[in-house]
């Protein structure tokens, strides 16, 4: 027991320190190196979320927000398959009705690339606008964040704002426009979290970009639109959701976190399980062992898609400031090597491995591992998850 406990604590601090390796969902949000404070733990930890809007048709709000915020031209990213349905329709109706001046992208690729990223951020460099709207799921969500970054910031180079050791990992220091995000899945928490994550071609990778600034303003989770999702996609998010609370609550503590930062301006924005993530996790844990399956096998369950879409968001507040492990740091090669599956369900014309089924393939085989750690969490997600059945 106490040489499992051992390789497990060992495993889980090497993820910590080496942050930068599990590139997507980073543990932190500067990667430019600091003095280590002689190896010391943290003592501190700090939430960071978008403010978050939620009820059934709330998404009409969407062109007074604009309105609120003075926005004059509007860049409304969404992909190709969404363009046609009743979301984009919804946030459309609104902007027109406010009359609030707009361009729309619908090139976002699902699974996002480095050159889809560029697409994106050429779009959003030559139409200098004020504000942003994405509608869609995390690849879209993700997609905004990165064009907004680099709009507000012509002169850097892609690798720049990328998370080390791909790319530079510089802090964010330039103000940011508006981003409004409409979530249409329930499972990647992008609307609350300051991550964008993108597959980085040359090198068969999943990384990312993250820092607080990117964040959205505002996340608008209007549970209408979960009742277009097919049945793989609910399943596949659904087990996104699972992941990020699980891993969330069983990452190492923010007190067991090495190094202390030497400036609050480099505590990371995953700092480990602590009380308020631990709150948010638990809570998305329970909603989605009572929900899940409910939303999965029957779409015009309403009350079960309106819980998940909760949950994502809840499971993103936690995972978003405590961090996730294992699951996710070995999704991405999992996704990264792809060479020709496409899943039911996902109307695309390239190869991918959805995230969520990339993140649970193995969340058996770590969550067996990393409950030598702490035995009592893992039996309290445990007995969470055992009382659906």
């Amino acid at each position: 027991m106490a040489v499992g406990w051992e390789r497990a604590v060992g495993l889980l601090r090497q993820l910590q320190r080496a942050a930068c390796r599990c590139p997507s969902h980073s543990h932190t949000y500067s990667q430019v190196p600091e003095q280590p404070t002689l190896g010391n733990t943290d003592y501190a930890f700090e939430m960071a979320i978008s403010n978050i809007r939620y009820g059934e048709g709330v998404t009409k709000e969407i062109g007074m927000d604009l309105q609120n915020l003075g926005a004059r031209r509007v860049c409304l990213m969404t992909d190709r398959n969404l363009s046609q349905l009743p979301p984009v329709n919804a946030v459309l109706n609104s902007l027109a009705k406010y009359g609030v001046n707009f361009q729309m992208y619908d090139n976002v690729r699902v699974e996002p690339t480095d050159q889809s990223f560029l697409d994106a951020i050429k779009f959003a460099k030559k139409g200098e606008f004020d504000a942003y709207v994405a509608v869609g799921g995390g690849s879209v969500i993700d997609t905004c964040k990165a064009a907004n970054l680099y709009a507000a910031s012509p002169t850097s180079e892609f690798l720049d704002y990328v998370n080390a050791p791909i790319g530079k990992g510089k802090p964010v220091t330039v103000p940011l426009k508006p981003l409004i995000a409409v979530p249409t899945t329930a499972g990647t928490g992008s609307e609350t979290t300051g991550v964008a994550i993108f597959d980085f071609k040359e090198l068969k990778v999943k990384t990312g970009i993250a820092s607080r600034a990117i964040k959205p303003t505002l996340g608008i989770i209007d549970p209408l639109h979960t009742l277009s999702m097919p049945e793989r996609i609910v399943a596949n998010s659904g087990f996104d959701v699972l992941c990020h609370a699980l891993e969330s609550y069983t990452a190492l503590p923010y007190n067991m976190r090495s190094p202390c930062p030497s400036n609050p301006v480099n505590r990371p924005a995953y700092q480990g399980s602590n009380p308020i993530s631990d709150v948010w996790a638990l809570h998305a844990l329970r909603i989605v062992a009572k929900y899940l399956k409910r939303a999965i096998r029957n779409p015009e369950d309403r009350e079960a898609r309106a819980k998940m879409h909760l949950a994502s968001a809840f499971a993103g507040i936690g995972f978003g400031n405590a961090g996730v492990h294992l699951c996710h740091g070995m999704s991405y090669p999992i996704s990264g090597l792809v060479k020709t599956y496409k899943p039911k369900d996902y109307n695309v014309d390239h190869s991918l491995v959805p995230h969520g089924l990339s993140v649970v393939l193995t969340s058996p085989a770590v969550f067996a591992f990393t409950a030598q750690i702490r035995p009592e969490r893992h039996l309290e997600a445990a007995e969470i998850l055992g009382e659906s059945h």
